[in-house]
């Protein structure tokens, strides 16, 4: 079910709340342009920000937007087990496909802590759930080892990557077995993950570029690794310039330039810079998106 290209759903803003009516259109836009999944409300969506009531109604939007027509993966990662268990809990209810969790952030658990946190999230629904190992982020990185102990709850299927080390692809399958899902949380090497044994990539590059993204997704998955690679190496003037600052900033300021919503972002982050705002420029010029 989750596979190939998966936007990372920005949260459109509009007087300094969501923008319900931008939010939907995106949704519709994403399917449209061949995106095959959703993740409202993770990092790209800006949850560290969200208030609890706005990140359950981002949810329950995109589900609805999203009328069954492709996998919705809802962020519900916390370093409070019992909030991210609430998180999920209300996604379930919502109808949302999945779950993608975070390696909880800032208080520094150990592997037997983070085992304990997701077998309390594993044991608290039927949804499907995502690891999401991010240490660059979080401050902690979760096993292969850890992660094989996971994949034996009844709940824990995959896993989204964003530790950069194609190794662990192969380490990964190794503890968790083959039908564990491996997606890439790092847009430049999402070809080469897959070349490794992935299955797809939870992309920030995809709200920006969909097509094009799921175009090169599906050719990776079907082992036509030439057109990948070029779909890549056209894609990656894109990719840097949307990471050139702390995203989402560039690519908040990329969806406005297409028109798609407004660029307003929640502090402590800031709008791109004029440096980013070039680079995004040249980029989307280079594609022909503008």
């Amino acid at each position: 079910m989750f596979r190939g290209s998966i936007t990372a759903l920005i949260t459109p803003f509009k007087d300094g709340g969501v923008d319900e009516a931008a939010l939907r259109k995106l949704v519709d836009w994403q399917i449209a342009e061949g995106t095959h999944g959703l993740v409202p409300v993770g990092t790209t969506g800006e949850s560290p920000t969200l208030s609890h009531d706005e990140h359950e109604r981002v949810v329950e939007i995109v589900v609805e937007a999203g009328a069954n027509r492709v996998p919705i993966i809802a962020g519900a990662g916390s370093n409070s087990t019992a909030e991210a268990i609430a998180f999920t809990q209300h996604a379930e209810r919502a109808g949302a496909d999945g779950v993608l969790h975070v390696t909880p952030y800032y208080n520094k658990p150990t592997q037997d802590g983070l085992f304990a946190h997701f077998e309390a999230i594993d044991a608290a629904t039927q949804l499907p759930i995502l690891i999401y190992n991010i240490p660059g982020r979080s401050v902690v990185d979760m096993t292969p080892e850890t992660m094989g102990r996971l994949a034996k709850l009844k709940n824990i299927i995959g896993v989204k990557d964003a530790t950069a080390d194609l190794a662990r692809v192969g380490q990964q399958a190794g503890t968790c077995g083959d039908a564990f899902i491996q997606l890439s949380g790092e847009d430049a090497t999402a070809v080469e993950f897959i070349k490794q044994g992935g299955h797809g990539c939870i992309s920030v590059c995809s709200n920006v570029a969909p097509k094009l993204c799921s175009a090169m997704q599906e050719a990776a998955l079907n082992g036509d690794y030439g057109t990948a690679e070029a779909l890549l190496a056209k894609l990656l003037p894109l990719m840097d310039a949307l990471f050139c600052e702390t995203s989402p900033s560039p690519v908040k300021y990329a969806m406005m330039r297409l028109g798609l919503c407004e660029e307003e972002i929640r502090l402590p982050m800031l709008p791109a810079t004029q440096n980013a705002r070039d680079q995004v420029d040249a980029a989307l010029h280079q594609l022909g998106l503008i």
